[in-house]
């Protein structure tokens, strides 16, 4: 497994270590040992997985307090536009992105830590996408912030008139307005 740093750090990307041949090929999505070692002690203890189709935007989305979660993603069928937003108050790169492309064919990974928004959208005809979480999903502790907010800027890479979002999403409120982000001197860790 090779390890990508992104301009946002703790955010990370990893490229699995691939084993090809005229069968098809084989790689390790996940190995305990090597991801404590290389990125940081994490014991995921939920798996996801969803179907959408184009022009999905599933965004931009956190759980709060001791519910915070940090996220493995990848994708199995297509390809999405991953992104991942800082929400951590007096962090030196709060409201910025990372955005990267993961595909069935890139077979890409982003890490996301605890104190970060998190969203996908869907740039094939269909996508499977799989995340692991280290904590459990907890509803009523949930945090969001528009998907579209100007501030932030993303291009999530479908023209605005293909954009498919939820009802509950088409109202999460600005990043500036949303009472319930994460502060940056708190270990989100202990």
């Amino acid at each position: 497994m090779k390890i990508e740093q992104t301009a946002i750090p703790g955010v990370v990307i990893i490229h699995p270590r691939m084993f090809s041949d005229d069968r098809g090929y084989f790689f390790e999505s996940y190995n305990r040992g090597k991801f404590n070692s290389l990125i940081r002690d994490i014991d995921f203890c939920q798996d996801n997985e969803s179907k959408s189709s184009y022009g999905v935007v599933r965004a931009l989305h956190f759980q709060i307090g001791d519910y915070s979660q940090s996220k493995l993603v990848r994708v199995i069928e297509g390809r999405v536009l991953d992104v991942a937003v800082d929400v951590r108050k007096g962090s030196p790169t709060f409201g910025k992105h990372v955005a990267v492309e993961l595909s069935a064919e890139n077979h890409l990974q982003l890490f996301i830590p605890r104190g970060f928004a998190h969203g996908f959208s869907v740039l094939s005809p269909t996508v499977i996408f799989q995340y692991k979480c280290d904590r459990f999903y907890a509803p009523g502790h949930e945090g969001c912030i528009a998907w579209n907010d100007p501030d932030l800027g993303i291009d999530w890479g479908v023209p605005a008139d293909k954009v498919i979002v939820s009802e509950r999403d088409s109202r999460n409120p600005l990043l500036k307005d949303c009472d319930c982000l994460f502060d940056y001197s708190i270990d989100l860790y202990k």
